[in-house]
């Protein structure tokens, strides 16, 4: 396999991951973000929603981000590698592009949209660096045992809600117990709460107001990101680079042993999921529940099934190269940053009140029309700009600014 065929691999991949992750960040684009966590919150509950809902659930919400982690990994550790290649020093370059990353990611959420996933990756791939010099068995350990960790804290998270909870239903409950079981309930995704009322006016609202309220919660927010995604983050970098390590995510592995891991992986993974998305159901959506399943009883589930994607669509791809819509789909990847940016200005211009204003007046079922049109800019732009310039404009600006210096954008 040629190095070509070898980027092709990973661009493709990246393409069907951020076109993915639109799945369940409409949601956050166009709803309260309650929503987010419990369909019953905002967007619909009857038979087309729920069944809109139990789909993503299953078969994407975790995943999507998932590959993107492992994809985040696997190329941080290919850039290190060629800095080195060319004199370079490795780490302080993979330092420079984290620090910009994390500037970058920043103005993201404070200025278009609280659900950037910039810094958190600017953050765990930052401590990544620690991990390079490891072997394939050394990274796979190390991410088990943040994949634990990450799972015993959601599992406490879990229990010490529905302890709170169970606290203060009972008879004679402190009130000061009841509003702080109500907070985090609220924090939960639980429907009719004061939370999801401001949302609604606050990204009704104009520019100046929602950029001040997201400068706000800018501290707080990164705090709960290290507390929250830092350690499954890393670790899915950590399952990327031992990828990366062992030729996997290059393609380098016969076709017929990525059919059969993707068959094994959905095997195992489908079916709890499945069983999980008819247990949320069947409560009513019960907050605890739902928050339950999403963050927590999931999560093993969203490895298995984050390493079904990665070997199906590598056999794909390896099957059909040549493909036109492949050929789209890989430089939607290699654009990747400026589709992913992109999106999220496309978005908060069509549901926020500085724009088209829509936000909340669309069902979870509805939803998804915004995210196909939305992949259809992304496959119609990307391959004619990348025809005729370098890098995606986002992708020049990270570069440039990693570099101190401005790249040559346009190809001879």
């Amino acid at each position: 396999m040629t190095q070509t065929d070898r980027h092709l691999s990973l661009d493709a991949m990246r393409g069907f991951a951020v076109m993915g992750i639109l799945l369940l960040n409409i949601v956050g684009f166009a709803m309260p973000d309650a929503a987010y966590v419990n369909p019953a919150a905002w967007g619909g509950t009857d038979v087309l929603n729920a069944g809109v809902w139990a789909i993503n659930f299953v078969v994407f919400d975790g995943k999507m981000r998932g590959l993107f982690s492992v994809l985040f990994g696997a190329s941080m550790l290919l850039v290190m590698q060629r800095a080195e290649a060319a004199g370079q020093n490795p780490s302080a370059v993979h330092l420079n592009r984290m620090a910009w990353l994390f500037v970058i990611g920043a103005a993201h959420f404070i200025l278009i949209w609280w659900g950037d996933i910039l810094v958190p990756y600017a953050i765990c791939g930052t401590l990544a660096l620690f991990f390079v010099n490891k072997d394939v068995k050394q990274l796979l350990r190390w991410a088990v045992i943040l994949y634990t960790l990450y799972f015993i804290l959601t599992c406490l998270l879990v229990a010490g809600g529905w302890w709170q909870a169970i606290q203060t239903a009972a008879p004679g409950a402190d009130p000061e117990m009841a509003r702080g079981a109500a907070k985090m309930l609220a924090s939960f995704g639980k429907p009719g709460t004061d939370q999801i009322s401001e949302s609604l006016e606050l990204y009704r609202s104009g520019w100046p107001t929602i950029v001040r309220e997201h400068l706000s919660i800018f501290a707080e927010s990164l705090v709960n990101t290290l507390m929250f995604f830092t350690l499954d983050t890393l670790a899915m970098m950590l399952l990327g680079m031992a990828m990366l390590k062992s030729g996997f995510i290059l393609g380098l592995w016969a076709p017929a042993m990525y059919a059969k891991i993707a068959l094994r992986a959905f095997t195992i993974g489908l079916v709890p999921m499945i069983a999980l998305a008819a247990w949320v159901i069947a409560s009513g959506f019960d907050t605890i529940i739902t928050f339950a399943a999403f963050f927590c009883f999931s999560f093993p589930f969203r490895i298995v099934l984050t390493v079904g994607w990665a070997s199906a669509l590598l056999w794909l791809i390896g099957q059909h190269r040549d493909h036109p819509l492949i050929v789209r789909v890989a430089a939607a990847g290699r654009a990747a940053f400026s589709n992913y940016l992109g999106t999220s200005l496309l978005m908060t211009f069509i549901f926020y009140g500085w724009g088209l204003g829509l936000f909340g007046s669309v069902n979870r079922a509805t939803s998804m029309l915004f995210v196909f049109a939305t992949w259809g800019i992304m496959l119609l732009w990307s391959r004619p700009w990348l025809e005729r310039f370098r890098f995606g404009p986002a992708e020049w600006l990270w570069r440039s600014l990693a570099r101190r210096s401005l790249q040559p954008m346009k190809l001879r």
